[in-house]
């Protein structure tokens, strides 16, 4: 079983957690977030805390209670304070902006490329930054996975849509004799 089961998850002040009919859904003062738990876990909610326990003792029962455990405590993180990526656009002529419920991007193509927003992220753009918020840590990783997808970091000048914390590794290109 999971370290991370051991434990009982504490809940904090301002959230409140109903676990019924296999859902789990989690209230707090950012909205409301809602999951199935597979069958072979229970989730029990008392004394302030979640406790996770498996229902028998099958390999991927166990394998299943650390997953379950991580995504309750997402779901209570994602319910007090917002999840943020940050993508940084490099590059001549690169740049985004948000339209509504979507995010339109100069990338170098011949064309303008059109990203839908999802409704529960928030997106804002800036000179050469687009920052991602939600409460969903899932919505949020899939949208900036998704964007960045668009158009990789290349390795000789590092133009591209990259994360804020990732390092583009530099490659030399030809040498002139």
């Amino acid at each position: 079983m999971s370290r991370l089961a051991k434990k009982p998850i504490v809940i904090p002040e301002k959230v409140e957690v109903v676990v019924q009919n296999g859902n789990v859904s989690v209230t707090g003062p950012l909205g409301t977030l809602s999951r199935s738990v597979p069958g072979a876990i229970s989730l029990v909610v008392k004394d302030g805390g979640i406790v996770v326990t498996p229902n028998n003792n099958a390999l991927s029962t166990k394998m299943l209670v650390g997953t379950t455990v991580a995504h309750v405590r997402n779901m209570i993180k994602g319910s007090t304070e917002m999840f943020v990526k940050k993508l940084i656009i490099e590059g001549i002529g690169f740049k985004a902006e948000v339209k509504g419920s979507s995010l339109q991007l100069a990338l170098g193509f011949s064309h303008p490329v059109t990203v839908a927003i999802p409704k529960e992220l928030k997106v804002v753009s800036e000179k050469g930054l687009l920052s991602i918020s939600g409460g969903n840590i899932e919505t949020v990783g899939a949208f900036a996975a998704r964007v960045r997808a668009l158009k990789k970091p290349e390795p000789y000048k590092g133009k591209g849509i990259r994360y804020e914390t990732e390092v583009i590794r530099r490659k030399q290109g030809k040498k002139t004799t």
